[in-house]
């Protein structure tokens, strides 16, 4: 039996519960788009961000270690995909829309520049005086100005509530129209799952990537609070084994992984009980009253916690990450100052919009958007100082 438009419409909204949002009630997109016969407009939002080419070069930007440390490492597209398979689990089972919680975890790092965090915080250096950057401002940017694959519009055309989902915390978007109805009310459920979704994922994957490059010591992590849920949790095997320290990483990541997302899953469950909410406007009103729906279960929440800040001391503030990390930065700094220099080398692409956004603000959105190997293959190209990785 083949299904069309509204047959789709009508068996989306007997599986979805009363506070998800639906494809029905979508609130459109800012270039009017006649509607597809049966791909619902989400659903389109997650092809359109997986055919952009932002999103191809997710594989070749840094998480936590560069691409040449590795080729099991997980990378910034490695991420984004498992994010994007937590939030459709949490939100399946929660009744949510898993084409909207899946648009918005495979958008929410389009913006992420090269170099993980160090070349964020690079950019947001050179650019302090000059409109600032921060990553998920600019995979906004990305979706509404930057991708050209659509000669109609700019940008991808993504629904509204995909683009309210982008705006991660709801706040430093103030050139954007979308801060004012996401201030009115407040994110939808399905993008607060992503929020917390993000999370789960990079502290579950990076203890695992850390283990398994030695730089983390399991020791260290036995003395954690909630090593014993995951002791407790994982099939027969020796920990005290030094020779099967990948085994033992990779078992514990995955463990780490079902024992947060069961957790949460069960505590949304409760918080939305507990406080009746049975539509969307009761939703938004939690939000008004600053309730906080998504979160851990109180004796988790503090071992979660624990967990955090061990990979911030140990992990991302281990002296290799940090030689990484200033080598990225060395090369961001380079390249924006050369590009400052010779904007000849600025792809046209770019220099067309130099009168509309600024000399800075091109160059950012150029550096932005490469990937690690390409920010370095550029700096052997233009002869720029550079050191190996």
């Amino acid at each position: 039996m083949k299904k069309g438009r509204n047959e789709l419409l009508e068996d989306e909204e007997k599986i979805l519960a009363p506070y998800a949002v639906g494809s029905r009630n979508s609130g459109g997109r800012a270039y009017p788009e006649p509607e597809h016969p049966y791909r619902l407009p989400f659903q389109r939002d997650k092809d359109r961000i997986i055919h952009s080419h932002a999103f191809k070069r997710l594989e070749y930007k840094t998480q936590v270690f560069v691409y040449s440390e590795g080729d099991h490492f997980r990378n910034r597209l490695t991420h984004t995909l498992e994010v994007a398979g937590i939030s459709k689990t949490i939100s399946k089972v929660l009744g949510l829309n898993e084409d909207l919680s899946e648009s918005i975890a495979l958008a929410h790092d389009l913006g992420h520049s090269p170099f993980g965090h160090a070349g964020q915080e690079a950019l947001a250096e050179l650019m302090k005086d000059k409109g600032g950057f921060e990553h998920n401002k600019q995979s906004l940017r990305v979706v509404q100005k930057l991708e050209r694959r659509y000669p109609e519009f700019p940008g991808l055309n993504l629904c509204e509530e995909t683009l309210l989902g982008i705006m991660k915390h709801g706040g430093g978007y103030e050139t954007s129209d979308l801060l004012t109805i996401r201030r009115s009310i407040g994110p939808s459920l399905e993008a607060m799952v992503v929020d917390v979704s993000d999370e789960i994922t990079y502290s579950a994957h990076d203890l695992e990537d850390g283990l398994e490059s030695g730089l983390l010591s399991l020791d260290d992590v036995k003395g954690l609070l909630i090593w014993k849920r995951i002791h407790d949790s994982m099939p027969p095997m020796d920990t005290n084994s030094k020779s099967e320290i990948h085994s033992i990483s990779r078992s514990i990541g995955r463990v780490l992984l079902n024992l947060m997302v069961s957790d949460l899953v069960d505590s949304i469950h409760e918080s939305l009980t507990k406080h009746f909410v049975n539509s969307r406007d009761s939703l938004s009103n939690l939000y008004k009253e600053k309730t906080k729906l998504v979160q851990f279960s109180e004796g988790f929440q503090k071992e979660f916690s624990e967990l955090k800040t061990y990979l911030f001391q140990n992990l991302y503030r281990h002296p290799e990450v940090s030689r990484m990390s200033e080598r990225g930065k060395e090369t961001i700094y380079l390249l924006f100052k050369h590009f400052e220099s010779h904007p000849e080398s600025i792809p046209e692409s770019y220099r067309n919009r130099e009168e509309e956004d600024g000399r800075m603000r091109i160059i950012c959105d150029y550096i932005a958007g490469m990937t690690d190997r390409y920010a370095i293959e550029k700096c052997k190209r233009e002869g720029i100082f550079w050191f190996p990785y």
